[in-house]
């Protein structure tokens, strides 16, 4: 069934049409909101909200948007009045206990063990550096360079111009730049 049909159902109560939204959804919820909170706990907390909203407001939804962008809001909402009742909004304390290893690039033998070692080393410098972007720019950054949303599409779902989210991308990727360059040159030294 068509995603726009099961909206309608779900909007008329319909507990069937729900729960397939809910399904077709939840791998997308969590993984934007693990990508923000960097901690499993806090990710299924912020999906578990986020459906909860869904299931409260649902027949606020107009359609004007995808479902996509209008649930994305929710979780970055969720994180950030998360961040902000934990007086951290930078999220520092949202540290990943666990070292998460894609195993699809392990696999891929296309690629020497030295190139996957300084891919994985790569891969962390970078994560780690995500983690210390303020929450407003973290958002932009991953809606905008890691889900692939278009500047219009980021706009929407955090309720800001485009002007803004180019200003907030463009000193996100900024500051991860300088943090990525203080690595190269201390592994250069």
């Amino acid at each position: 069934m068509d995603e726009t049909k099961l909206i309608e159902l779900a909007q008329n109560g319909d507990r069937k049409a729900l729960t397939e939204l809910v399904k077709l959804y939840e791998q997308t919820v969590f993984n934007f909101s693990y990508k923000i909170c960097r901690n499993k706990d806090k990710a299924e907390h912020t999906m578990q909200e986020t459906f909860l909203s869904m299931v409260k407001h649902l027949n606020q939804f107009s359609g004007h948007s995808k479902l996509s962008t209008w649930l994305y809001r929710v979780v970055s909402n969720h994180c950030l009045m998360l961040a902000r009742s934990e007086k951290n909004i930078g999220f520092a304390s949202f540290e990943d206990e666990e070292a998460v290893i894609d195993e699809k690039d392990i696999a891929d033998w296309k690629f020497s063990p030295d190139q996957i070692t300084e891919n994985n080393e790569l891969k962390n410098i970078l994560d780690e550096a995500i983690k210390k972007l303020p929450a407003d720019y973290r958002i932009v950054f991953l809606l905008r360079d890691v889900e692939g949303l278009s500047t219009e599409e980021t706009a929407k779902i955090v309720e800001l111009t485009i002007p803004a989210v180019k200003s907030r991308l463009h000193r996100a990727r900024a500051f991860l730049r300088n943090e990525l360059n203080k690595f190269l040159s201390e592994e250069m030294n």
